[in-house]
């Protein structure tokens, strides 16, 4: 599968700081000093509708710290998987009449164009689940084999009790666990199992479904959690840089796949940070595909709005807040793009070699996207109330602002 172009990231003088990022898994900051070549990996969609809001926000997330990364001279090796078979896309696909690849191929190719537009950097890996069938059978076989996984009616399940770091990312109670294991794609419920947490590695096959020859386990699919992992592990290994996603990944995705990889290899952790995005609003409540309460990049982008007015209404929220998308924070973000775009757009100005340090200190800073948002304003509302004689000031303003916050100005 493959990904979208990546737009060019201007190089700027001088170097960027290291990124200091809250961890999840210890409920603090961590600070990130990869080598040359700093890894990550976020989940990607389940292509069953177009990109809303949300998805815009998570990715704008990552797509940050990839920039925060470059900025320090270093390589970035990213990747993103598609969970283009799962339960969600095969219902979509029954109710509304049509074939699930086929729905599958067209809302990753909307994907794959709403993040050109929004200027997103793109995965060096960008990973279909089931173009991953083939190295996900092999990881179920080697932890069913190695006691690790058990077998109930032909599907096969993964015990959490085989990792001793089970829960150590989220550190939730039990009674939470349970709880998102039931609303989030689990069966807690079911009879027969070990532990009602323990996840599903492998599905058997059921009538009308799709199914794959998964040797020893006999047909079926694989279950959520197991294809990142086999991604994650073969293109990246154990402990990279980052694992992200939006903060309702915490349990049980990204806590079931830490287990997952750790009972694979014997050690410890999958990730040096467990990094998530707070959720988008609509109307007082997530915006998600099951309430269908969303606002599409898609439809923004027909509507005319300007991407990179997008990209700074995403912007103006700390990554890791829950907030409301409202009409008010898309005009305050098209006004906003006005009045830097007037600020650039002169032959001189106030000195900007400030700001670049200001932007570089705000997103090393956990990803202070507001922080740096402010302080353009500071310099475009100082341009714009005495100028300045620095004719290189506001093509450095320019490119910092591309570099760092992805936005074309």
């Amino acid at each position: 599968m493959h990904a979208w172009p990546a737009s060019e990231v201007p190089a700027l003088p001088g170097k960027g700081r290291d990124l200091r990022i809250h961890d999840t898994a210890t409920g603090g900051r961590v600070t990130l000093a990869p080598g040359p070549v700093a890894r990550i990996y976020v989940c990607g969609i389940t292509p069953y509708d177009a990109t809303h809001m949300g998805h815009a926000a998570t990715y704008n997330a990552f797509d940050l710290v990839q920039r925060v990364w470059l900025d320090t001279k270093r390589q970035v090796h990213y990747v993103q998987n598609v969970t283009d078979v799962d339960d969600p896309l095969l219902e979509r696909a029954i109710r509304d009449g049509i074939d699930w690849v086929g729905l599958a191929e067209r809302e990753t190719a909307l994907f794959r164009e709403d993040m050109t537009a929004l200027r997103m950097l793109p995965p060096q890996h960008y990973i279909g689940a089931v173009e991953a069938i083939p190295g996900i059978i092999p990881l179920v076989e080697r932890l069913r084999d190695s006691g690790a996984a058990y077998e109930l009616e032909g599907d096969i399940y993964f015990s959490v009790d085989a990792d001793p770091h089970f829960g150590q990312v989220s550190n939730y109670d039990t009674e939470l666990m349970r709880h998102l294991s039931a609303e989030r794609g689990g069966d807690p419920d079911r009879p027969g199992k070990k532990n009602p947490l323990d996840p599903m590695l492998w599905m058997a096959a059921r009538e009308g479904e799709p199914s794959w020859d998964g040797a020893s386990l006999g047909a079926g699919r694989p279950g959520w959690h197991i294809e990142c992992v086999a991604i994650a592990l073969d293109h990246l290994g154990m402990s990279f840089d980052v694992q992200g996603g939006g903060s309702d990944l915490i349990f049980p995705h990204h806590e079931m796949g830490a287990s997952h990889a750790q009972a694979l290899t014997g050690e410890f952790p999958m990730a040096k940070a467990y990094v998530h995005a707070g959720m988008v609003g609509l109307d007082g409540e997530k915006m998600s595909k099951s309430r269908g309460n969303l606002v599409f990049v898609s439809r923004l982008r027909r509507d005319g709005v300007d991407p990179a007015a997008i990209r700074l209404a995403l912007l103006s929220h700390h990554y890791r807040a829950d907030w409301e998308w409202t009409d008010q924070v898309l005009q305050d973000a098209v006004e906003r793009l006005g009045r830097w775009r007037a600020a650039v757009s002169r032959p001189d100005g106030p000195s900007a070699d400030a700001l670049v340090e200001e932007l570089r200190e705000a997103l090393s800073d956990d990803l202070d996207a507001p922080a740096a948002l402010a302080a353009v304003d500071r310099w475009a509302a100082l341009q714009d109330a005495e100028g300045g004689t620095d004719e290189s000031a506001p093509g450095l303003v320019s490119r910092a602002v591309d570099a760092l916050l992805g936005v074309a100005l």
